[in-house]
Order: C-alpha cells, then structure tokens, then sequence
C-alpha cells in the first residue's frame, strides 16, 4: 500500500502509535493534563471575554450550577449602540481612572450581561457560582448579590475593594484563581 507522502507507511503509521501511545499515558507525567472544575469554568470565561468590545479590558463571565453553564456575558456597549471598538473610550478620552465611575462607561460590564442573558431566556440562576476572568466591581457585586450567587471565582484583581467588603457582608463565597490559560 503507497500513502501519498510517505516512504514506509508501516514505519509512519508504527510511529504514529508509539508517539500517540505516549501521549495517552497516565505515567508520572502526563501532557494530558484535566483542569479542575475551577479551572475549566475560568478558562471558558476567558474563551468568552475574546468577544469583548472594550478598548480597556476584555472581560468574560459564566454562571454555572451543578457544573452546568446557565448564561454568559462579556463587556461590550449596550444592544445596538456603538462600541469603543468603532467610536473610541470615552473613560481613556477623559483619563478616568480604572476602579471609579462606573457610571461614566458605554460598556454593560460581563456579569451584568450574564445576569441579563439568563433573565431574557428565563434561566434562574440562584445559588449559582459565577466565573469572571475580573473580579467584580462594586455595580456587578450589588447585582450578583441580588441575583442569589452563591460563589464567585474570578481571576484578574479589580482596583475596587468595596465589592469584595460587599461579597463578605453578604455571606458570598470568593476566590481569586490565579490562572494560565
């Protein structure tokens, strides 16, 4: 038999198994590496931020219960409004510093979209954990606590501790995962 390319293809195809059974083995050192559960939600937030539209931070957020995902959202400006990928960062056009004045931003932060994304579709997302890539602001913990988010889990530290006070105050479990992807 003649493989388009290959002199021996019993050569190829005997290293192709040994080389593949290598890479299947469960040794002391495996390259196939499971993530955490943590791990594997995080890195999906990450997947999820690369749909951000913000010039600043590509944020990304997933909710999920019972290992489950419920919704997911990214920054991004609000449904049919420009985005600062088209028309610029009114926050880096006025030198507002990363952490204040939310309110002075075209962006509908991640969690808020996630939340926003279950609500239109009719998913409850109580008790639910939710992954961020960010940790939360103060405006996204307010929300995330009145939506009954049990845990969150976020990667990248926020210059906002008044959202983490509000997290413990509320008996919201947080854990900062530090993550490569």
């Amino acid at each position: 038999m003649r493989v388009r390319g290959v002199e021996n293809p019993q050569g190829f195809a005997d290293g192709f198994a040994d080389a593949f059974g290598k890479y299947l083995s469960f040794g002391a050192y495996s390259p196939l590496m499971r993530p955490t559960i943590d791990e594997y939600f995080m890195e999906l937030a990450t997947v999820v931020a690369k749909r951000s539209t913000c010039l600043r931070n590509q944020v990304g957020a997933v909710i999920v219960r019972d290992k489950r995902i419920l919704s997911t959202g990214y920054n991004g400006a609000p449904r049919n409004l420009p985005h600062c990928l088209d028309i610029g960062c009114i926050r880096q056009q006025n030198n507002i510093a990363s952490g204040t004045r939310h309110e002075l931003c075209r962006a509908v932060h991640a969690e808020q979209n996630a939340i926003i994304q279950a609500a239109l579709h009719g998913v409850s997302i109580e008790n639910a954990t939710v992954y961020c890539t960010h940790q939360p602001c103060i405006l996204c913990a307010k929300m995330l606590i009145n939506a009954n988010i049990e845990k969150v889990v976020f990667g990248t530290v926020y210059p906002d501790t008044e959202a983490l006070k509000f997290f413990e105050k509320a008996g919201v479990k947080v854990e900062q995962l530090t993550f490569n992807p």
